[in-house]
């Protein structure tokens, strides 16, 4: 798919099914609170704010209306095909939208400034399908369009501003309907959720504003509006709790990209300066969305990657990077980009847990669950950056068991430096073998090494097992766990109309954490001052129910919470920097030095969409 399309291309035929089914299946269930089924009347001489009503959903949903009327603001050719039109007078309510999108399927034949009068079907479209929770977007379906006049004025803008967007993100869903908001009357001037509602489909503008998600390959970008906003010394904004949703962001997209004017490249905290302009969309990939007839212009304001320090003789260092599904047919530029990462940025640490190891043909899914060549392009590619050899441990997966991509076989692997550190192994193990604790004299050991943590646990089932190897640095045992917890998958986006939104993939990882904690109690049990270190992409926050599943009864301390709140993440998610990877350590680990080191998650240019993460210490 070209970069310069959205993600919404090539969906139009899908999306036109869809739209009366989506309807007629939420009116029989009842989703769409508020709605009315009288789809058999017909409403005339309706206006655009009838049509969108006080609530989420409009009061006419499956009905037929005529005499419509607006300017048209916007023109969509591509993807979900249509146009926007705007009432530019209203009704001064603050709660109703004077915006309204009409979905044609074919390119539109209208321009923007036609005056033009509409009939067609009031719908209810949901991005994602009913089962995403996602909000609906109100819009007009097919549509008999006359075009009463051209060359007409665009509706002035509605700035959207600091200033405009409340700080409260969102009412508490109504528990009489499930936890949904769409049968709340709006409130635009309490609860930024409400405040973009009340604005679907109306004619918008952005100042300058801070760039908080860079480029990605879709053609988009995430801006705030709110300058100050949990914002970082690099420019990002910080998510740092469930309450606290950050609302001064925004998707912007533009509604007319090409090969001559190509959506522009921007990392966080460059700047979206000038004047971005254009309707208010709500989408599946990020909710409220600029679809920009005029987009401002980037400035650089030169962001760069860190790099961390190089330990001392007498300190280990042990880092975490997710290489983001990485196999020897991925091009050598993206294995020599990760090598010389390790070896600059990452300054060469003695231990390297790597996630998204892939086997040896990618996802070619034909029963190949060995890695090992994909391991040593990487160490060779180490090697040519200047770095140290390598040496590796892991354990192959059974084929298509522990998620991902099919046929890909993801696993964690470890990377140690021979002249550094020492590995203890300890008898060859099998996919479905679970290593053990024993001990003597007060001394812990692993049963095997490397080895799997209780790969037989539901907990663990379609994931990836958590692998645990035994280190020797400078005469003392060091226990890592690498880990790759289950993915978000399937969760309820911050925008959805449950709300809270239900995150339903947040009770596996619970169980893994328990998993691992419990684990890690069995070390403790036999050795209190045991360095152990919990490492990899938990997939989940500082705060979340599963980093306190992991820290339960004190076994490990979530290392990333020594870095002031403002430096906590790994990862940026819709304009959000969070924590996805994290380093964990044990009572034994005292004193430690952590990074987290920005070179990819900002940036447009990535080779992992992840950041690494490192700890030093003295065992």
């Amino acid at each position: 798919m070209p970069s310069s399309i959205p993600r919404s291309a090539g969906r139009t035929a899908a999306r036109s099914a869809a739209v009366s089914t989506v309807v007629a299946a939420a009116l029989a269930a009842g989703l769409l609170a508020g709605s009315t089924n009288a789809a058999a009347e017909d409403a005339a001489g309706v206006r655009i704010h009838d049509i969108q009503g006080t609530t989420r959903v409009s009061p006419l949903v499956g009905q037929q209306v005529t005499g419509v009327t607006g300017i048209v603001t916007g023109v969509r050719t591509y993807g979900s095909r249509g146009f926007w039109i705007q009432d530019p007078e209203g009704d001064g309510n603050p709660a109703t939208s004077e915006g309204l999108f009409v979905f044609t399927s074919s390119v539109p034949t209208v321009a923007v400034g036609d005056a033009v009068s509409l009939s067609g079907t009031v719908t209810e479209y949901v991005p994602g399908g009913l089962t995403s929770g996602n909000q609906s977007l109100t819009q007009l379906s097919k549509p008999v369009v006359t075009v009463v006049s051209q060359g007409n004025p665009v509706p002035a803008p509605v700035t959207i501003s600091a200033w405009s967007v409340p700080s409260r993100y969102t009412p508490a869903g109504d528990p009489a309907a499930g936890g949904s908001i769409n049968g709340l009357t709006l409130d635009p001037r309490k609860y930024a959720l409400d405040y973009y509602e009340s604005l679907e489909g109306t004619n918008v503008r952005i100042g300058s504003s801070r760039v908080v998600g860079a480029t990605d390959p879709y053609s988009e970008l995430w801006v705030t509006v709110k300058p100050w906003e949990n914002r970082n010394r690099r420019g990002g904004t910080v998510y740092g709790s469930y309450e606290d949703q950050n609302t001064g962001r925004l998707q912007i997209q533009s509604l007319t990209p090409t090969a001559q004017q190509p959506f522009p490249k921007a990392n966080v905290g460059d700047r979206l300066t000038g004047t971005t302009e254009g309707p208010l969309d709500f989408n599946q990939f990020g909710g409220y969305t600029v679809t920009a007839r005029t987009l401002g212009t980037v400035v650089d304001r030169g962001l760069e990657r860190e790099t961390t320090d190089r330990q001392h003789r007498n300190e280990l260092a042990v880092a975490t990077y997710n290489v983001e599904n990485l196999d020897p047919t991925d091009p050598q530029e993206k294995f020599d980009a990760l090598a010389k990462a390790v070896v600059a940025n990452l300054a060469s640490p003695d231990i390297l847990a790597l996630e998204e190891i892939q086997d040896n043909n990618g996802a070619k899914n034909d029963g190949t669950v060995a890695a090992d060549q994909t391991v040593k392009k990487f160490t060779d590619a180490i090697v040519a950056a200047g770095g140290p050899a390598y040496d590796w441990r892991s354990v192959d997966p059974e084929n298509n068991k522990d998620g991902g991509e099919p046929g890909g076989n993801i696993r964690q692997v470890f990377l140690f430096n021979p002249e550094r550190v020492s590995f203890t192994d300890r008898a060859a193990t099998d996919p479905s073998s679970a290593t053990g604790v024993t001990g003597r004299r007060g001394h812990a050991a692993l049963t095997v090494s490397p080895g799997r943590i209780d790969p037989a646990n539901t907990a663990w089932e379609s994931s990836r097992k958590p692998l645990a190897g035994e280190f020797v640095f400078r005469g003392r045992t060091v226990f890592v766990i690498a880990n790759h917890f289950g993915s978000k998958g399937g969760d309820e986006s911050i925008v959805s109309h449950h709300q809270p939104p239900a995150r339903s993939s947040e009770a596996k990882r619970l169980l893994q954490a328990q998993s691992v904690n419990g684990f890690v109690k069995q070390l403790l049990a036999v050795e209190k001052q045991a360095d152990v270190l919990v490492v990899g992409d938990i997939n989940d926050f500082e705060f979340s129910g599963t980093t306190k599943a992991l820290t339960d009864g004190g076994a490990l301390y979530p290392a990333v919470k020594s870095l002031p709140r403002s430096e906590r993440y790994s990862y940026v998610y819709q304009g959000n920097s969070q924590v996805l990877d994290q380093i964990l350590t044990s009572p034994g680990v005292h004193r430690f030095a952590y990074d987290s080191v920005h070179i990819n998650a900002e940036f447009a240019d990535q080779d992992s969409d992840h950041d690494p993460q490192v700890v030093r210490f003295r065992p």
